[in-house]
């Protein structure tokens, strides 16, 4: 977000983790209106990612996964989405993922394919955004990650600037 906002843009961190989020129910009310029957903290998360020009999605590797918030953040909103002019689509977006030893490439994997999915511009950068840690402060000590997540940060900036010109 640093790199970003050096660019002149606003930014916005939101975490989820104090956040009730319920899966999706498979219910299909969101096919007929951008819509969705559960009541819990996720509307107001999917009206912002609805007026950013980025999403970026962040998670530490849970049992070679994402966090169950955001996956169910992700689906709910990919479902809503999908069923309603792609409202995502033309976006910039990617992920950004911490994990200790294994499953981060599944995880990394995960998150982008969501942002291909929704037809979002995803950044490039110097590799793989993806940061080694255990404990709460270990992902400050290894550089090339740090370093590869700031690049994609300028890029994603860059990108931002040049489709709104």
């Amino acid at each position: 977000l640093k790199a970003i906002a050096e660019e002149g843009l606003n930014t916005e961190l939101i975490r989820l983790a104090n956040s009730d989020i319920k899966p999706c129910t498979a219910c299909e009310a969101c096919h007929k209106e951008e819509q969705c029957t559960i009541d819990d903290d996720f509307w107001p998360i999917y009206n912002k990612m609805k007026e950013t020009d980025v999403i970026i999605f962040a998670s530490p590797v849970y049992f070679s996964s994402a966090t169950p918030n955001l996956k169910a953040l992700m689906d709910r909103a990919g479902y809503i989405a999908a069923w309603n002019d792609r409202i995502f689509a033309g976006k910039v977006g990617g992920p950004l993922v911490v994990g200790e030893r294994e499953g981060q490439n599944f995880t990394f994997a995960q998150l982008i394919y969501w942002f291909f999915y929704m037809g979002c511009f995803i950044p490039g950068s110097t590799g793989w955004n993806i940061a080694f840690g255990l404990e709460r402060g270990d992902v400050k000590k290894d550089t090339q990650g740090l370093e590869t997540v700031w690049n994609f940060g300028k890029n994603a900036a860059f990108l931002i600037k040049k489709l709104r010109a």
